[in-house]
């Protein structure tokens, strides 16, 4: 079941127990919210906890679900970080926290919801309390959300709101926001108000509005200079100094780049899937189909060789007085004579 869809139950069927697994803000607030709305804005301040596991106990966080509801009819706790699920070291959970946890799973309280938020990229499904916990609740894992749902969800939340937009337009939303969805609904609702005459979104609407960061701009320039554009790739970088970027901070961030394309490119050819790869590089699956695009027509060897030149440029620029645009220059000169 998708995570919009587990999400629009909580509120008419509220689950006992919920398990959030993986790291995602857009849809961490709309859980968050979700399960706050199920207690009157007049009871919350008796009847809603959050618990931060790197601040308090999960001790605490039991005593209180076990609680009868203050004058109302059901009480929600939150729990947050919940490290005793990995392998991670953080602060110290006791055995009989665990033991108690594990009492409360085989009889929860009927008259409370308890959500655990475990905001890392995998658990150690090893210990027990994990696969009794994952057994017992309604997991809802972040980590496998994939760019089609992302993208579905999009696409449907902009119909709902009676708008539409463009491919490309959406196609450019995504990229500008390296598929953030925080991001893209922040963004969304600038946009909504600039097309609110026909309702529909354009590319040219998004170029107006969503910013290009300046990691964005440094893919676009590692696209110019995979795509062969040496003299736009160039012009480009001048006109990023121009605008005052750091070149250390752009080199830094092109190195960033060809890391991450040289990763994929060995990952491709052990036949990973973009998915696994996302999950294996900690990234946004949106970062790996990109990359996965660029990276056809070069080989290992000469992604490796670009990207050891990038590391050699940051120490010439930390420790000489080299002209950072001619080294730039060179550079790309290097890449447009590569060997694919």
């Amino acid at each position: 079941m998708a995570v919009s869809q587990i999400i629009t139950q909580i509120k008419t069927e509220p689950q006992p127990l919920y398990l959030v697994v993986g790291r995602s803000d857009y849809w961490e607030n709309q859980i968050l919210q979700n399960v706050q709305q199920l207690i009157p804005a007049e009871e919350r301040t008796m009847n809603f906890a959050t618990y931060d596991l790197e601040e308090t106990t999960l001790g605490d966080a039991l005593n209180d679900a076990q609680s009868v509801p203050f004058f109302g009819e059901r009480r929600v706790v939150v729990i947050q970080n919940a490290a005793f699920l990995t392998g991670a070291k953080g602060k110290t959970t006791s055995q009989q926290e665990l033991t108690d946890l594990e009492a409360y799973l085989q009889n929860p309280s009927p008259a409370t919801v308890l959500v655990v938020f475990a905001p890392f990229e995998k658990l150690d499904n090893r210990k027990k309390i994990t696969k009794h916990l994952k057994n017992k609740a309604t997991v809802i894992d972040l980590n496998t959300i994939s760019e089609r749902e992302t993208t579905n969800f999009v696409r449907q939340f902009i119909q709902k709101q009676d708008y539409q937009i463009e491919a490309d337009a959406l196609a450019d939303l995504f990229a500008r926001t390296q598929g953030d969805l925080a991001l893209i609904m922040n963004e969304l609702q600038k946009l909504f108000l600039l097309c609110r005459s026909d309702r529909m979104i354009t590319e040219q609407a998004v170029d107006q509005l969503v910013a290009k960061s300046t990691t964005q701009n440094v893919f676009d320039l590692s696209d110019d200079l995979l795509a062969g554009k040496t003299n736009a790739a160039i012009q480009f970088y001048h006109e990023l100094v121009a605008q005052r970027e750091d070149p250390i901070k752009i080199n830094a961030l092109l190195e960033s780049q060809f890391r991450l394309l040289l990763q994929v490119k060995i990952l491709q050819q052990h036949g990973q899937s973009q998915s696994h790869m996302a999950q294996t590089l900690k990234v946004h699956p949106y970062r790996i189909k990109v990359a996965s695009r660029m990276i056809n027509r070069f080989s290992i060897q000469s992604l490796e060789r670009a990207f050891l030149a990038l590391v050699e440029i940051e120490h010439k620029l930390k420790s000489s007085t080299v002209n950072p645009e001619l080294l730039f220059e060179m550079f790309a000169i290097q890449i447009s004579q590569k060997n694919t």
